[in-house]
């Protein structure tokens, strides 16, 4: 079976695909093509987003699932290529893997989908300033710098903090946000909702940094948990010292070599079915 030689990373909230930089070049001098789709609207840079945050108000789960499953659907590829996400990225990861995107997958401090119940304190209190006010359901919500410290950047210096702050951070969906908190309370199948038994889903593997605020890894531990597809293959590491940015800051390519070495060991797996039929 020929190697995957595309990536594909998406994204989390309160940032943009420039979040990937570093990624991006790290992959592209290795010889895959790299691509970093953002959300619809997220065509512009982050000074933009700022100045004109409109696109991210009227942002919605299903609006950013279905401009994903378009964009990947028309990748012309010799093979299905590598997905990864972070964060939010992380769940719109795993919606893409169960439409049947993908040959393999590693989600970075994701965030869960559906079903998913572990909420530590620590989550709760990074998402406390948009959920807070009903009234952000409507709204772009953007953190301070010690909001975006604490959620995002806790293990790194303040010169590091500030820096990443400058470069990366933009208001997030407040409907998106809050909708996500009520997934799990709402009757019938919300748009984060995934087959965790579905049989056809590729590998994919959950990395953790230990000292991430916004999503610990007791929340990966359970959204992998929750997978029983049979046959399917679903992991779980934890960086120890690692904040929830852990794509950027000091050591990234470490996880990065990780997530690519992780990936291309496991994007020739097939389903239980297939296998069997053979």
């Amino acid at each position: 079976m020929t190697a995957p030689d595309t990536i594909v990373l998406i994204h989390g909230f309160w940032v943009t695909p420039r979040s990937w930089e570093g990624w991006k070049a790290y992959y592209e001098a290795k010889g895959f093509t790299v691509h970093t789709p953002g959300y619809p609207g997220f065509e512009v840079e982050v000074e933009a987003l700022r100045a004109d945050p409109t696109p991210i108000a009227n942002l919605t789960v299903d609006a950013i699932a279905s401009h994903l499953d378009a964009y990947i659907s028309a990748l012309d590829t010799p093979t299905k290529p590598i997905l990864m996400g972070h964060s939010a990225g992380g769940t719109f990861l795993q919606l893409m893997l169960d439409r049947g995107h993908g040959s393999a997958a590693v989600a970075l401090n994701s965030a869960p989908v559906e079903g998913v119940r572990v909420t530590p304190w620590s989550q709760l209190k990074s998402v406390f300033p948009v959920v807070k006010n009903p009234a952000n359901h409507h709204r772009a919500v953007g953190l301070s710098f010690e909001e975006w410290t604490y959620a995002f950047t806790n293990t790194y210096t303040p010169e590091e903090s500030q820096y990443f702050y400058e470069r990366y951070h933009i208001p997030a969906s407040g409907r998106v946000l809050i909708d996500s908190v009520l997934a799990n309370v709402q009757p019938g199948h919300q748009d984060a909702w995934v087959d965790f038994h579905n049989p056809n889903r590729v590998p994919l593997l959950f990395l953790s940094g230990s000292e991430d605020h916004i999503m610990p890894p007791s929340v990966q531990a359970s959204n992998a948990k929750h997978y029983k597809g049979e046959g399917t293959v679903t992991e779980h590491e934890t960086y120890e010292g690692r904040p929830h940015l852990m794509v950027a800051g000091q050591g990234w390519e470490e996880i990065a070599d990780r997530a690519l070495e992780w990936a291309l060991a496991h994007a020739s797996w097939s389903p239980a079915s297939t296998v069997n039929a053979s």
